[in-house]
């Protein structure tokens, strides 16, 4: 039976807009060779069977015409475990379970970003990573690398722009603002966003789904700006942008706030904390108690719960979602973290705030 290998390559590799002299690169052979392989003249090397196949993001078996069941099932199970540990903070386990993922499928997309994310996490300064400092410049090289080769390879476009955002991120925080800045301009504008476009193209029943899909997406993108805005303008002026984003929250949940979102914690301490630069000291510890309970409402959250509002629809949230670099249960980032601030000194050896850290024991 004949084997049609070299033109399945040709197709895939013309899809990618990719010169058979780059292919040849990448697999460090001749660019002779890709040529004679795609006019079927001969097949690759057993060995490079494998590294083609997953460099085409397609299993050996689809490569040589076999059924790729095989590959989905076991690249979905490695996602799953990475989402497992990624919702504890467990980032060791995370890279673990990627490097195990691509060292079986190389040139697997989904999990080189999963990769690329995990290394990324590991140089926090804002979770328990106690050699978040070493991390930075021990994965700076590979985080790089990973994040070039997704953009110009993977044909996945969420895949793509995640990988471009963060690997802009990642230059910036190393000190390289004017290559991330560089990297960040060739995301595509707000205005011009597949999301806020694809509606008049969609069908009756695809607009109500679409819609509430977008909205939410706005709302995030909304709030995280409002939070940003916060530390750059005054203590009066940062309350009043935090009652608006509370005010955002009710109409968006039809006054029914969540109140076992991670953010319903940090949102009261930063309440608090411009309370204390305005020597509010009263309203200050009003607040840190609000924190303390949304804090322990967190940490005991349901696996499971279903939220309905007329604006976002109906959703799960699942507890296994919620993604993290720090394993620290939130009632401990608390009390080792954010009341640790400078701003609390006036009251910390007050009865009232030790009652509070007490709380969180």
């Amino acid at each position: 039976m004949k084997l049609n290998i070299g033109e399945t390559i040709k197709k895939l590799r013309k899809e990618r807009e990719i010169t058979q002299e780059e292919f040849a690169e990448i697999l460090g052979v001749s660019c002779q060779s890709v040529s004679r392989w795609e006019n079927n003249s001969c097949y690759p090397d057993i060995e490079l069977i494998p590294t083609i196949a997953s460099f085409f993001n397609i299993s050996t078996d689809k490569l040589m015409g076999v059924d790729e069941t095989a590959e989905k099932i076991a690249v979905e199970q490695y996602l799953n475990d990475f989402q497992e540990a990624i919702s504890v903070g467990n980032i060791d386990a995370c890279i673990r379970i990627a490097r195990a993922g691509v060292a079986e499928f190389p040139n697997n997309y989904a999990l080189l970003n999963k990769l690329m994310y995990a290394l990324f996490l590991a140089t926090s300064d804002d979770a328990d990573i106690v050699n978040w400092e070493e991390n930075k410049q021990k994965y700076d090289t590979e985080i790089v690398a990973l994040g070039e080769r997704i953009i110009k390879y993977c044909p996945d476009t969420n895949i793509r722009y995640e990988a471009t955002e963060r690997l802009a991120f990642h230059h910036s925080e190393m000190g390289r603002k004017t290559i991330g800045r560089s990297i960040y301009e060739t995301l595509p504008s707000i205005y011009n966003c597949r999301e806020s476009a694809i509606w008049w193209a969609l069908s009756e029943e695809e607009k109500l789904p679409h819609t509430r899909k977008y909205i939410s997406k706005a709302y995030h993108i909304l709030y995280d700006s409002l939070y940003r805005l916060m530390d750059l303008i005054s203590a009066n002026d940062a309350l009043k942008v935090i009652d608006k984003m509370e005010a955002l929250d009710r109409l968006m949940y039809d006054d029914n706030i969540p109140n076992f979102t991670w953010r319903s914690s940090n949102m009261a301490q930063h309440r608090a904390k411009y309370y204390m630069k305005l020597n509010r000291y009263a309203e200050a510890i009003q607040q840190l108690s609000i924190s303390v309970q949304a804090a322990i409402e967190f940490d005991n959250r349901p696996d499971e719960l279903k939220i309905k509002s007329i604006l976002l629809g109906e959703k799960t949230v699942n507890k296994i979602d919620f993604e993290t670099a720090d394993s620290r249960p939130l009632r401990e980032i608390l009390r080792d973290k954010w009341l640790a601030e400078k701003h609390f000194d006036p009251i910390r050896d007050t009865n009232e705030f030790k009652f509070i850290v007490e709380q969180l024991k």
